[in-house]
């Protein structure tokens, strides 16, 4: 019997909701599997919202496995009896954030912290576009608003982060006010929003497919990995999941046959390999770049590929300790990371130079 399917992870309700992680024990972050009357299978059943820093995930199937006298006996309790079949309740509408609170928080007048570090990489044309495209938001406390807009234009929410304007790093100190928080939730409660409102999140970026049909996607895990990739490599459609525990196959749907490139964070690989290979008909390839070419410090600090990309193109040095090309440097924006080694090898001994870049358009005329 499938214990698993009458147990679910407990829906945010405040601290209360959140309790300490039997693994590393940091408060407030481990969220228990409950049944349907909101009664906890087990204390030590659920999972650790610091998913690369703990990852502590205890399913009910597991748990079930390992205490097989906790399994309910008798009938099957996941089958509805008859007399309720025709009385199902009906699905509810999907929730939404209304268009106008989106067009009130993107803006160039007013820049948040992670603005303000692109505004340091970035010729501030390319952050205008960076803005417009993925629609980001700005808080009057200076925080970025990631919001999720579905292949529809339809705004799931926004995740609301706080940036170090100088380095481009999240800022988790707990102590520090919008450290992190939801559009929904904000508006859930300052009443503008329903206490039933329920959110549906999609992936971010989710709605550029339908303005770049023929681009190819690349997949990674954080809103600011996707827009800052976007910047130095806008030959793909940049796409974020929000995390690792949102590689579901319901939110790749929408993909449908489009070819993917995932760039799993240095130290997410196995798991995305494990996930994103399980999804039937998913046109994905895995990138191992980060995985060849991440020293042990980098696996301390648990890059992903935009910390990759930010420091190949701006330190002064190559891994072999030269100075790179001006070529490299040139048309290192046009070329795919994992193929980076290989492209300056063939410039060095070649000694390529370069001059300039023309489109191809293919001939399908009849010879």
């Amino acid at each position: 019997m499938d214990n698993d399917f009458k147990y679910h992870l407990q829906k945010y309700a405040g601290t209360r909701s959140r309790h300490i992680c039997p693994s590393c024990g940091r408060k407030g972050e481990f969220t228990l599997y409950v049944d349907e009357n909101n009664v906890p299978l087990n204390e030590l059943v659920g999972r650790c919202n610091r998913e690369s820093d703990c990852g502590y995930h205890y399913t009910p199937a597991q748990f079930f496995h390992d205490h097989p006298e906790c399994k309910p006996q008798g009938e099957d309790w996941r089958k509805a009896p008859d007399w309720l079949k025709d009385h199902q309740p009906k699905p509810k509408p999907l929730c939404l954030v209304p268009p106008e609170i989106v067009a009130r928080s993107v803006t160039h007048r007013s820049k948040s912290q992670f603005i303000r570090f692109l505004d340091t990489v970035f010729d501030p044309r390319i952050v205008e576009g960076l803005i417009d495209e993925y629609r980001l938001g700005t808080t009057r406390s200076g925080a970025v608003i990631f919001f999720q807009l579905d292949i529809q234009g339809r705004c799931r929410t926004g995740k609301m982060m706080l940036y170090d304007p100088e380095t481009g790093h999240r800022i988790k100190d707990k102590d520090k006010p919008g450290r992190i928080d939801w559009v929904h939730s904000l508006m859930k409660r300052t009443g503008m929003l329903p206490q039933d409102w329920e959110v549906t999140q999609c992936l971010f970026g989710e709605h550029l497919l339908r303005l770049n049909p023929g681009k190819p996607v690349a997949l990674v895990e954080s809103e600011k990995t996707a827009v800052i990739c976007a910047g130095l490599m806008p030959q793909y459609l940049w796409l974020a999941t929000g995390g690792k525990s949102q590689l579901k196959a319901e939110k790749f749907a929408v993909l449908g046959s489009r070819k993917i490139t995932a760039f799993p964070d240095v130290d997410g690989f196995t798991e995305w390999t494990q996930k994103l290979k399980a999804i039937p008909n998913l046109n994905v390839t895995i990138a191992d770049v980060l995985q060849r070419s991440a020293t042990p410090e980098d696996f301390a600090a648990q890059i992903d590929i935009a910390d990759w990309l930010l420091r190949e193109r701006l330190r002064p040095h190559g891994s072999d300790g030269q100075r790179h090309s001006r070529t490299f440097l040139d048309i290192q924006k046009y070329i795919s990371p994992e193929a980076a080694s290989e492209v300056e090898a063939l410039i060095d001994e070649l000694g390529l130079e370069f001059y300039g870049k023309v489109e191809l358009i293919e001939d399908k005329s009849e010879e």
